[in-house]
């Protein structure tokens, strides 16, 4: 393997799949910033989760929200928790209730109408963030859902689904993670 191709076609790969992002997800994305602001407009809070390289996600997302993307503005922190940080929760109620519910267990402890859920899947078929989608929608929150490839069964049962259009799960990694940016500064910019 020739290193500097690789590298070469790495990168170009990216800059296409983020370009394709801009083509076919600059709606949804607009839909999910202005969602959000008002969320926040109404003092309600961001839950995140998603597993593996999602649930890092999650956790660098909300620190972005709780306190601040943009170093050129000085802002409140704005509540957002990562549902996979806790890890005596994640083992306790992997044990107790099952891996798949733990999400949707958290969920119903700490979400309220008005909340937003943030379900981060690269399939969209991952079964514990199917279920707290559905634990969600039970406490009339919305959904915002950052999938990849078809957009699995999630697509269809989150409110606004970003579906990052690859199958090659770095490519979609990395699009969730700057969709999540553009999020973070849309939110900042408008209410601050």
């Amino acid at each position: 393997m020739n290193i500097k191709e690789f590298i070469v076609e790495s990168l170009e790969d990216s800059s296409k799949t983020k370009l394709k992002i801009l083509e076919e997800c600059s709606t949804q994305i607009e839909e999910m910033v202005l969602l959000v602001v008002e969320m926040y407009k109404h003092k309600n809070k961001l839950l995140l989760c998603g597993n593996g390289g999602s649930a890092a996600d999650c956790q660098h997302i909300a620190t972005e929200f709780m306190i601040r993307l943009s170093h050129d503005i000085n802002r409140p922190a704005l509540p957002a928790i990562a549902l996979t940080t806790d890890t005596s929760n994640l083992t306790a109620g992997g044990n107790d209730i099952g891996f798949e519910n733990v999400f949707a267990r958290n969920v119903e402890g700490l979400g309220a109408a008005g909340d937003v859920l943030l379900a981060i899947s690269t399939s969209g078929n991952s079964g514990n963030v199917i279920k707290a989608v559905e634990m969600a929608h039970k406490k009339q929150m919305k959904v915002i859902g950052f999938l990849g490839g078809n957009g699995g069964k999630l697509k269809d049962i989150v409110d606004i689904a970003i579906v990052i259009p690859s199958n090659n799960v770095q490519r979609i990694q990395e699009g969730h993670i700057t969709v999540a940016h553009i999020l973070c500064e849309g939110v900042e910019r408008s209410l601050f």
